[in-house]
């Protein structure tokens, strides 16, 4: 399968829309009585009533309360108590758009908090089946319901059915941009892709690029497709991908490595720096670059950045060990 790193975030909420689509509602629906309002006692401050009118299930007169609150708590623990309420009243009492205020709060203040990330998961999947009925509704013949069928196909890694689907699209509107991108997509991410179905998604990138010159996916990918048979063509590919989106970090090691891969070890320090700025994390371009380095004579850059691939695949190594471990501890006894 080829690597298509500048969709990952679109691929993460298809799969969030899918399970919701599937029947997973991301918050429970609001309950059909009203609690009694929370009467405020003369010692409790506003963010206290906000958070109690909440708790009590008074989510539309706690909504614009706990809105108020945010911004003016100095504790960090009530902070995120507000926001979390502000996120689950506005999720289940209607005004599902109002999540995005606290969202961006909680996100900005807690980047890394679990309780956080679980809630806005949810809450941005809820947005995302919301709107996506809102546009089968409003326009169910557009191309854009035809695109969300596609992509809830490649989901379920049914390529072929995807690929047929955006070609309806491209039937009816043959110079629509990013569509003959996203059926060279769908051909590469089978798992065995034929030479046939190769030779067609690069015949589709290319001719998304006669739509779109300023497609950097689809440079990169026919970057991908060449550096095995044409080094030339594979380099012009790489440079134009990064000229396009200067943070497009894969392009960088692709075009880094195609060079190492030709002994021209001085073209390929530039990019290969470049690309171990935007992703410090990456073995790939620590060991790309000791490779560089040493071909040019500079064997102490050599030896630090073999020392910083080897400290980065331990530390990447790890982190999958703890993942699987985590996995496995989730899995119900037998």
């Amino acid at each position: 399968m080829y690597n298509f790193p500048m969709l990952v975030t679109l691929r993460t909420l298809l799969v969030a829309t899918s399970l919701l689509l599937a029947g997973f509602p991301a918050f429970a629906q609001s309950p059909s009585h009203k609690s009694a309002p929370a009467p405020q006692s003369p010692a409790q401050s506003a963010p206290q009533h906000a958070v109690a009118l909440a708790e009590s299930g008074n989510c539309s007169e706690a909504l614009p309360l706990l809105r108020r609150a945010i911004r003016q708590v100095a504790d960090r623990e009530l902070k995120k108590r507000i926001g979390l309420l502000g996120v689950n009243c506005a999720m289940t009492h209607n005004a599902p758009y109002d999540s995005l205020d606290f969202l961006a709060i909680l996100n900005r203040e807690f980047p890394r908090d679990p309780e956080v990330l679980y809630a806005a998961t949810h809450a941005y999947s809820d947005l995302s089946f919301r709107t996506s009925q809102d546009l089968v509704r409003e326009a169910p013949f557009s191309y854009q319901v035809q695109m969300l069928n596609a992509e809830a196909l490649e989901t379920q890694g049914k390529w072929q059915e995807a690929s047929a689907e955006y070609q309806k699209i491209i039937d009816i509107n043959p110079m629509l941009p990013g569509i003959h991108a996203r059926i060279g997509r769908a051909l590469l991410s089978a798992p065995q892709p034929t030479p046939d179905a190769v030779a067609q998604a690069r015949k589709d990138f290319e001719e998304e690029l006669v739509i779109d010159p300023n497609n950097a996916t689809a440079e990169y990918v026919l970057g991908e497709l060449s550096k095995d048979d044409d080094f030339g063509a594979a380099v012009r590919h790489y440079t134009r991908a990064t000229k396009i989106d200067s943070g497009f970090a894969e392009a960088y090691l692709g075009l880094g490595a195609a060079l190492v891969a030709h002994q021209q070890f001085a073209e390929a320090i530039p990019p290969l720096e470049t690309y171990e700025r935007l992703a410090p994390d990456s073995p790939t371009g620590h060991f790309q670059l000791a490779l560089a380095y040493n071909g040019v004579g500079r064997k102490d850059d050599a030896n630090r950045e073999a020392a910083l691939q080897r400290e980065t695949a331990k530390n990447l190594e790890q982190l999958k060990r703890r993942v699987a471990e985590g996995l496995e501890r989730q899995k119900p006894p037998q």
